[in-house]
């Protein structure tokens, strides 16, 4: 199972409230059989608007894999396509002042760790990234902190998904494959099966 403790890299602030799912992958998207190539097209019509400006396109933050959000990040419609896209886009966790309900369930069940913090937190990671988009940033579920060069920053979130991704139980295709012979036992014992080896 796929435990996640603390992921550390770069980070890559983008700035605004309320940004919804429709502006992180748009409705034309959504009609993929699967998700690869998604990452492609996140914050699609937003980066055209802003001709090459938009965080995801400047160079300085390629390869950045800590979002920094401000608040109600992931509002609108419940499509899993937005946190997919993200992740294809390689993001592996979201540090945000608040995040929309069922955004931040996609998010767990996928295993994008989505932590919280006091707005003027956010917002001075949000500028220690502007200024320096090569600083290290780690975001620690352990001790519950975010580390962006000299700050040092206390996140929250909820307990029980803090407990399944230090444990791996988020991951539940790797907890079939982990327990598969104990799963190969039980189903012997299920009269509606006929099990074969």
């Amino acid at each position: 199972m796929s435990k996640i403790k603390s992921i550390s890299g770069k980070g890559i602030p983008l700035v605004g409230n309320d940004i919804d799912t429709d502006r992180i992958i748009p409705a034309r998207f959504l009609r993929c059989v699967t998700f690869d190539g998604l990452g492609e097209q996140v914050f699609a019509d937003d980066r055209q608007q802003m001709q090459g400006k938009h965080t995801f396109d400047l160079p300085e933050y390629q390869g950045a894999n800590l979002l920094v959000v401000n608040a109600n990040f992931g509002c609108g419609s419940s499509r899993e396509h937005a946190p997919q896209a993200i992740n294809k886009w390689g993001i592996q966790g979201i540090i945000g002042e608040s995040f929309a309900e069922i955004f931040l369930g996609n998010c767990v069940s996928i295993g994008i760790p989505c932590v919280t913090a006091e707005p003027e937190d956010i917002k001075t990671i949000q500028e220690a990234l502007k200024v320096n988009p090569k600083v290290a940033i780690k975001l620690d579920l352990e001790s519950m902190k975010v580390y962006c060069g000299d700050l040092t920053i206390d996140v929250n979130m909820n307990a029980g998904s803090r407990q399944s991704f230090i444990t791996g139980m988020w991951d539940s295709c790797g907890q079939l494959i982990a327990n598969v012979a104990e799963i190969r036992e039980t189903a012997t014992k299920l009269p509606y099966l006929n099990w074969v080896s």
